[in-house]
């Protein structure tokens, strides 16, 4: 074992037996046999137990969305399945108590802890894995030399895991992505699925499957909560976080991987910039940027916004939205562009909770819309915004085909209901249909449902809340059938 290690090896095998009491016991910590399920457990634990390909997990995702409890809902649901209880290791690597050791020097340990011989069949979860220098290489190693092993480890500092695993892993990983809590989560939580039914919705000539509410009030109000508390699956369930959110997630989100993570990973000199940067952003949450006027306003470089950007983006701290022109053609120089949070209490977090006749609730609806669409990576999203002589004109959010960089569909968001009532006034979206030869289009609105004719075309409104419960919901069921 590495020499540098200076703490007594029965001190960090105590410490093991502490962090898996399941060896004695065969129960994980109460505290996490409590907390409910994510709806994304049903798709994370079938890779958990895949054994025909030889990789290794990894879970990744933001600080707080749950991932330390997904492992131990994993390893809960392996001793339901009667796996041999000490063939379960769990080792959080963020300890300091591991910090000279390598990833098979603690598996070593753990087979001495448990007088075991070999690794066979067992599993190990590396909680926290981007503390460990070079992880991607050590990991790699250990997925060659044990290959009857499975190895789960799950990390924050997105970016780092990222690069890294694509580079140096390729083969022997699969990512897993864990998003923030999306809306229809975040209700599930709540056990409040009984203000939804399986309905339908008119969309053009169609009638689609779709969630709706028996109560869009009731709703609605669990909607603004969530755009303020309902990222974070430990917030939405505990009140006295609520009260002091700006010191929870401040301390324990952005300050940890503003000031901790990533200048770490990119070796970021001037942390307080990247800090008073994201502060700026948050409060502008979708809104649209270019270079020139966000280094005029934050009184940063061009060339180190760029890489800002790049690394808040990296660390699911915020999604860049490109622009496409009204048929949606991609822009030859990426001039301006929105930038979002990737989760709406995020901002909530830094300044203070909204209600839904503040100003800026347009921004954060549109924002969590967009959240929610975080969770299908694979999906091209964009805006489109153009001007062509006198006629100008923008629509919140276009999905272009990558293939045939022609746009599949338009959707306005809105938190008002005047344009049910006038939809004539929505221009842009009328012009931007058009140009693309659609018959139909999507607005939301804070509570009308139904189908307005304007100029030949049908607009179908729908409560923000309800299409924000759906994107999730459709998402899930299409990852499921994946």
């Amino acid at each position: 074992m590495s020499s540098l290690s200076l703490i007594p090896t029965e001190k960090i095998i105590e410490r093991l037996r502490y962090e898996n009491p399941w060896w004695v016991n065969k129960q994980i910590p109460e505290v996490y046999s409590a907390m409910a399920k994510r709806l994304y457990f049903s798709l994370f634990y079938p890779f958990v137990i895949e054994k025909n390909v030889k990789r290794a997990l990894v879970l990744m995702g933001p600080r707080r969305v749950g991932k330390t409890v997904m492992l131990f809902h994993s390893i809960q649901q392996l001793l339901t399945e009667n796996v041999n209880p000490q063939k379960i290791f769990f080792i959080g690597i963020d300890n300091p108590i591991y910090v000279h050791l390598s990833l098979e020097d603690i598996l070593n340990l753990c087979k001495q802890s448990l007088n075991q011989d070999n690794l066979k069949d067992c599993y190990v979860l590396f909680d926290e894995i981007q503390y460990l220098k070079d992880w991607e290489r050590h990991l790699k190693v250990l997925v060659d030399s044990f290959p009857e092993t499975k190895f789960i480890v799950s990390g924050s500092a997105a970016a780092a895991l990222k690069w890294h695993s694509t580079e140096s892993g390729a083969g022997r990983f699969t990512d897993f992505m864990l998003p923030p809590l999306t809306f229809q989560e975040y209700i599930h939580l709540k056990e409040m699925n009984h203000l939804m039914y399986n309905g339908e919705i008119s969309y053009g000539e169609n009638q689609i499957p779709y969630c709706l509410s028996h109560d869009i009030k009731a709703l609605n109000k669990e909607f603004v909560h969530y755009l303020n508390f309902g990222g974070y699956p430990e917030v939405v369930l505990s009140e006295k976080i609520q009260s002091d959110m700006g010191r929870y997630v401040k301390n324990d989100i952005v300050d940890k991987v503003l000031l901790r993570d990533l200048p770490s990973l990119y070796g970021i000199k001037d942390v307080q910039e990247l800090n008073r940067f994201f502060t700026y952003i948050a409060y502008n949450t979708g809104n649209e940027f270019s270079y020139e006027t966000m280094s005029k306003e934050s009184g940063i470089q061009k060339d180190t916004l760029k890489k800002y950007l790049e690394y808040l983006e990296a660390a699911f701290l915020i999604k860049v939205l490109n622009k496409v022109d009204v048929t949606a053609k991609r822009l030859k120089r990426i001039t301006s562009f929105k930038v979002y949070l990737t989760n709406p209490s995020l901002r909530t977090a830094l300044f203070s909770p909204i209600s839904e006749t503040d100003s800026e609730m347009g921004n954060m609806v549109e924002t969590a819309v967009l959240s929610q669409w975080m969770h299908s990576e694979k999906l091209d999203l964009t805006y489109a915004r153009w001007k062509e002589g006198r006629n100008e004109g923008e629509v919140d959010l276009v999905l272009v085909d990558d293939k045939k960089y022609k746009p599949q569909w338009g959707v306005e968001i809105k938190w008002s209901n005047r344009y049910f009532e006038k939809p004539n006034e929505l221009k842009s979206l009328i012009h931007f249909c058009k140009s693309n030869n659609f018959k139909n289009a999507l607005v939301t609105s804070i509570d009308q449902l139904g189908i307005k004719q304007i100029e030949g075309l049908l607009f179908s409104f729908l409560p923000a809340s309800i299409y924000s419960y759906n994107i999730g919901d459709i998402t899930l069921k299409m990852k499921n059938q994946n």
